[in-house]
């Protein structure tokens, strides 16, 4: 059996910035079918600092783009037996769905969902620290396959530190400043029907510099799946207020530069269509997710916030109540962590 340090280096080299994100999933693939035998998987990064909902990044080999559709869709019209929100409070967030899972309503939704396209079970860990969740792994089992079992759930939960500290490498390995510029807000309307109503030039502009088309390795579907999924959870935060905010901060690893992704409805009912916004991430709106990825603490948060608003060290120190070495101490800190070269870096990464 493989150590489970040798599993986490294999797995940080896998999520290097190196490949496409197919070549990507299919060497995570690999690695995770040592541990539990799989015949697709998705790798999903979320973030502790917006909650759990859609993935900011994702890997995947072997998924259907006709099943992703179908699941996501039935989540939202029908429910799921194992959401999210409800598998984080789980001592164990490790769970299956489809065959062997039982016989409740929606698990049977789910069966017909997965038969429909071939499947069978569908396990999902929940990659998470006492920070919060950091990412879902899923593996697919092949319909008339052994569905997953105790021994798999237990082997899968195995693996969450190591996919944990490869998620957290691919993030603080991409650019620390900006590699491409700053577009102007895009938008993409959402009918009703799941639809994409209109994408306005600039959020085609955004699409163009976050899915190249040539040579990314990013299948066309993805970015369809991820404007509709998100339309989908603006109409449910519109129903539940307490359902997970539409929103995501995508990292600089993925598309060049911090992007802000967020939803919002056209009118009260949520009935109607749904806008959604593309934005460069920047300032307030990207440090609670920067913070997070990077390991910033709260209190060289503060100090970062002051830094960003033109403070030198001497005035964050007095407006902070903090000694001046204890204020270098914290900048030292978020140096090493970011790998900032000067105060001058550090900004711009803020600034986005």
């Amino acid at each position: 059996m493989d150590s489970e340090g040798r599993i986490a280096r294999e797995l940080c080299a896998a999520l290097g910035p190196a490949g496409s994100p197919a070549e990507v999933g299919a060497a995570i693939s690999r690695i995770v079918g040592r541990r539990v035998a799989h015949d697709a998987l998705r790798l999903v990064g979320l973030n502790p600092a917006i909650g759990i909902g859609l993935g900011a990044f994702s890997f995947w080999h072997e998924y259907q783009p006709t099943l992703i559709s179908a699941l996501v869709l039935n989540r939202y019209l029908h429910g799921d037996p194992c959401p999210l929100p409800v598998l984080a409070r789980q001592s164990v967030p490790v769970c299956v769905v489809g065959a062997g899972a039982g016989d409740g309503r929606r698990n049977a939704l789910v069966r017909r969902v997965l038969a429909a396209h071939g499947a069978g079970s569908e396990l999902r860990l929940l990659i998470r620290d006492r920070h919060g969740v950091w990412g879902l792994l899923g593996l697919l089992r092949a319909e008339g396959g052994r569905p997953f079992g105790e021994n798999d759930i237990h082997r899968a939960q195995q693996l969450a530190p190591a996919l944990l500290a490869a998620l957290r490498g691919y993030v603080t390995a991409g650019p620390l400043t900006p590699t491409v510029p700053a577009l102007p807000t895009g938008v993409i309307t959402i009918a009703p029907d799941h639809t994409v109503r209109s994408i306005s030039p600039q959020a085609r502009e955004w699409t163009r510099q976050m899915w190249p088309a040539a040579g990314s390795g990013v299948p066309d579907w993805i970015a369809n799946a991820f404007w509709v999924g998100l339309s989908l959870q603006v109409r449910a935060h519109t129903r539940d207020p307490h359902a997970w905010t539409p929103l995501i901060c995508a990292p600089a690893a993925n598309f060049g530069r911090w992007v802000l992704i967020h939803g919002q409805p056209l009118d009260e009912s949520g009935e109607s269509d749904v806008a959604i916004l593309i934005q460069a991430a920047g300032g307030k709106l990207l440090l609670p997710s920067f913070s997070d990825w990077y390991g910033i603490t709260a209190g060289e948060r503060r100090v970062i916030e002051c830094l960003y608003a033109g403070a030198a060290a001497k005035q964050i120190a007095r407006d902070l109540d903090l000694s001046l070495y204890t204020v270098n101490d914290h900048l030292k800190s978020v140096y090493r962590k970011t790998r900032a070269q000067s105060r001058d870096e550090l900004i711009a990464a803020i600034a986005g």
